[in-house]
């Protein structure tokens, strides 16, 4: 019995992301210029989500299923404890379907839940990804890490994007791993910053920690004004990206405790409202 042949992308293929948050409206913005149609899902989305979709210019559909059935690739770019979910509806909306989009998990998850949403997908469909950096307006600030069996196919449709989209391997889950590592410093670290500081303002100790601090050449007053900020912007979604990263470490049997606490900073500072 011979192989199938390997499902390939059309040369402007319809894309659909699932979400068009901040992040998810630049990647879909990205690659208008390269897709058929760059699409989205508009049932029980939020106000700012539509407003933002409309301004990247992606056309909405009325759901998931309705975005699976015209999608040739599904980039999906949600909050961590989402992406299991989203992968499952979409799952769920192809049923037996033979033909099947090309998957991106674009969420900073486990290589688990990677692995969890290439069963629910079939991992020949799958492609793991993780964005390091901002939304990228521009090029130079921010990579699109790729792994799997079809990754390089995903990079090519980056390549004169202001996203730098980089090939890590043939396994999934390299790129999930990767993210969680980078974690580590990224948002672990600012997480013991702002914990430093509770402690040291609580003890009542905090202007001495602040000399001690500017001997080392630290900008304590900057360095805490920024994690704060992040925190209370950004925390209701690091939290579950610092349980992804924890699990990711756990796994390997090493101390996962530096990212469980830092979710917890991170879910007593953030806010989900509005988002």
């Amino acid at each position: 019995m011979s192989t199938p042949p390997t499902p390939t992308l059309p040369s402007r293929p319809v894309i659909g992301i699932l979400h068009p948050g901040v992040m998810g409206a630049a990647i879909g913005s990205s690659l208008k210029p390269v897709a058929g149609a760059v699409i989205w899902a508009a049932a029980g989305r939020s106000v700012p989500t539509s407003k933002r979709a409309e301004t990247a210019d992606l056309v909405g559909v009325p759901d998931v299923p309705e975005l699976a059935r015209r999608a040739h690739l599904i980039i999906s770019i949600c909050p961590p404890h989402a992406a299991l979910d989203v992968a499952g509806q979409v799952a769920d909306a192809l049923g037996d379907r033979a033909e099947r989009p090309l998957y991106v998990d674009a969420n900073a998850v486990s290589p688990a839940t990677v692995a969890a949403i290439a069963e629910r997908l079939g991992a020949e469909h799958v492609v793991d990804g993780a964005v390091i950096g901002p939304p990228a307006w521009e090029r130079g600030s921010t990579v699109l890490w790729l792994s799997g069996g079809r990754a390089a196919e995903v990079a090519a449709l980056f390549d004169r994007s202001p996203f730098d989209a980089r090939v890590l391997g043939a396994d999934l889950g390299a790129a999930s791993a990767l993210k969680a590592c980078f974690g580590l410093q990224s948002k672990v670290v600012p997480a013991l910053w702002l914990t430093m500081a509770q402690a040291a303002r609580a003890h009542g100790v905090e202007d001495a920690l602040r000399e001690e601090l500017a001997r080392d050449d630290i900008d304590y007053p900057a360095l805490i004004s920024r994690a704060a900020g992040q925190a209370a912007e950004k925390g209701w979604r690091w939290a579950g990206e610092m349980e992804e990263a924890a699990d990711a470490i756990a796994a390997l049997g090493l101390p996962d405790g530096f990212s469980r606490a830092a979710a917890e900073v991170y879910r007593a500072a953030g806010n989900p409202e509005g988002r």
